[in-house]
């Protein structure tokens, strides 16, 4: 696309000059041109965001934690407008490790030296007394962890780069995720579900008032309620156990269309010990028994409502049936679980 701007430059072009500062070194330059580049984001053409994408993440491992920052959430809104998400995590999966592990030094050293609120991140930068109490490059790991949840979870919407995440990378970024998340209270919320979600995953589902048990399959599920609802819809909604169905709508918000509706639960779901499993939780509080997550379904205690939709609207999710269990099948499962408690 031709741009009505000075000289009609492309978004491409404004890439292309911002490429040459970074690696030239030019701090001021580059900084310029990264304004310029996102002054020309809206107006840009798809073909430019795609090429833009794996160019823009190329570039991270060399500029300073700043700009390297703001350059990642551009990388981020590439991969919304359809850049390659296989070529850019990888770089952005770098940048979150280091800015966790700077920000996780961050609330050490606040704690160390009187502890008290953390100070706001999106309050505009850090005071020159916060940058004297925790240091430098701790501050701004604390201060850009915000953008990188950004751009990581751009990432994380796409399965390709989900299920391509080593798993000791995923644990790693967790574990210094809680660290920070410990400090900070139920901060970085979506950045913990995004790195929490299961593909592929095999749930075996025991819906104890009828003595019937379902083998199904879950893929980009953000969190239980989305997952209550699409069991709802599996199960009652094919005519497997009575109940009042989510509608079309309810399940296809769960699925890939946009938007929330309200919906109403159908289950107290139940882990094999009598646990309650919350809706607010994530699928990974599922145990799991012989390499599959196993789940009670229980008559709903109270009538419950919520909106039904995606935790992560630019995340696609699905469950399946893959099978129903046999009637000894199911027996024998029911019988190592627990009563509800």
């Amino acid at each position: 696309m031709i741009f009505t701007g000075r000289g009609k430059e492309r978004f491409l072009d404004a890439v292309t000059g911002f490429e040459t500062a970074v690696r030239e070194r030019d701090g001021e330059r580059a900084q310029r041109l990264l304004q310029d580049m996102y002054g020309r984001f809206d107006k840009a053409a798809e073909h430019e965001l795609v090429a833009a994408g794996p160019r823009l993440a190329a570039l991270l491992p060399d500029m300073p934690v700043g700009p390297r920052a703001l350059t990642a959430v551009a990388v981020g809104a590439c991969v919304e407008r359809g850049a390659d998400a296989t070529l850019c995590g990888p770089y952005v999966f770098d940048g979150l490790a280091a800015a966790l592990g700077s920000a996780g030094e961050f609330c050490e050293r606040w704690a160390a030296t009187g502890g008290g609120d953390l100070p706001d991140p999106d309050s505009g930068d850090p005071e020159p007394a916060v940058l004297e109490r925790a240091g430098r490059d701790a501050t701004f790991g604390w201060w850009l962890l915000p953008r990188w949840e950004m751009a990581t979870v751009s990432m994380l919407n796409r399965p390709s780069v989900r299920t391509a995440l080593e798993p000791a990378l995923r644990t790693g970024l967790l574990d210094a995720l809680r660290a920070v998340q410990e400090a900070s209270g139920d901060s970085f919320k979506c950045l913990h579900y995004a790195l929490l979600v299961l593909d592929d995953e095999p749930l075996l589902a025991l819906h104890r008032p009828t003595g019937t048990g379902y083998l199904l399959r879950m893929t980009g599920i953000g969190d239980t309620f989305q997952l209550h609802t699409l069991l709802a819809d599996v199960l009652i909604g094919g005519g497997h156990i009575p109940g009042q169905a989510p509608s079309a709508q309810e399940a296809a918000v769960c699925r890939d269309a946009p938007g929330q509706v309200p919906t109403t639960g159908s289950f107290n779901l139940v882990t094999p010990g009598g646990e309650w499993v919350w809706n607010e939780g994530t699928p990974t509080d599922i145990p799991v028994v012989e390499g599959v997550r196993l789940l009670v379904l229980d008559p709903a205690p109270y009538k419950r409502g919520w909106p039904a939709g995606r935790f992560f609207p630019g995340m696609t999710g699905d469950l399946v049936l893959e099978r129903v269990l046999g009637a000894d099948e199911t027996r024998e499962w029911l019988g190592r679980c627990a009563p509800p408690k």
